[in-house]
């Protein structure tokens, strides 16, 4: 049977502070390949299916080395998260290919909004004015950052949002599962069936990878997987109320990271925008965390 981690607040936060770096990292990974800065542009799927494969030999090597207990997998949440982590995962890597880093970061933040939304269709919840406040300001700072104009609406700023929504769904299995499994069996399982479809679905966009982009891909699946272990330890380690404000430094990193490798500086629409998100998550945030008994 297994065991479930002791609690560590401390513990969790840092893990979840240094799963914030590497996610920020496979973002500007995804981003260099999708503009042909390390050869020709590689498609969204393709890259989704680097992730996985180099995601997949690295908690593999790690499993060997360690040799973890396995327990009896709930197959079927599995297979259910580890779809709409590939669906995510792609979406945000189209989106980051044609806006900024920290505008795609900002608006996944919506996270925390679309739970509640979720929480409200198909659970039943009732929810009071100061969420719903909170709601409201996150999807503020959205708009701001789609910037609605005829002249400046970004599209591709959708595909950023859609993949908030389905994150969403992965954040909630990976929750339940850890109260279930160990990290390394979540993380081994999911990524051989995110491998399983992501290679499917890039069969036919696939085009021979060039040195560098091997290399990107190569690291993109590595820090993905250590992002992976350090989120699903500190979600283990802590309520998710209490850690999951804490991956908004994610965005932090990522504006740091655009603006190092690409020149880009967060002009003052994308500074309000995440802003406003940020605050609005925030509070939504700690009301979920005074909610909870």
């Amino acid at each position: 049977m297994f065991t479930p981690r002791p609690q560590n607040p401390a513990l969790a936060i840092a893990l979840m502070l240094l799963a914030t770096v590497f996610i920020a990292a496979t973002t500007l990974l995804a981003k260099a390949l999708g503009t042909g800065r390390l050869g020709p542009d590689l498609h969204p799927l393709q890259i989704s299916q680097g992730r996985f494969l180099f995601g997949f030999l690295a908690v593999s090597l790690a499993t060997l080395a360690l040799r973890p207990r396995f327990h009896r997998p709930l197959w079927p949440l599995h297979v259910v998260r580890s779809v709409f982590g590939w669906g995510g995962v792609t979406l945000m890597f189209a989106a980051v290919a044609f806006i900024p880093l920290s505008d795609a970061t900002a608006i996944s933040f919506l996270n925390p909004v679309f739970a509640m939304i979720l929480a409200i269709l198909f659970l039943g919840e009732r929810v009071g004015p100061v969420r719903w406040s909170a709601a409201a300001i996150a999807f503020v700072g959205a708009l701001i950052l789609l910037r609605p104009g005829p002249a400046s609406f970004q599209p591709a700023a959708l595909l950023a949002l859609a993949a908030a929504v389905v994150m969403v769904a992965e954040i909630a299995c990976v929750k339940r599962l850890s109260g279930r499994e160990g990290p390394f069996q979540i993380l081994l399982i999911n990524n051989a069936i995110g491998l399983s479809v992501a290679s499917l679905a890039a069969y036919w966009v696939w085009q021979m990878p060039t040195g560098p982009q091997w290399a990107a891909l190569a690291g993109i699946g590595v820090l993905m997987a250590a992002a992976q272990a350090c989120y699903v330890n500190a979600v283990a380690r802590a309520d998710a109320s209490l850690v999951v404000p804490f991956s908004y430094a994610t965005l932090v990193f990522a504006a740091l990271y655009d603006l190092a490798v690409f020149g880009v500086v967060p002009d003052a629409v994308s500074v309000a925008g995440a802003l406003v998100i940020v605050a609005g998550g925030a509070l939504l945030a700690w009301r979920e965390g005074r909610l909870r008994p």
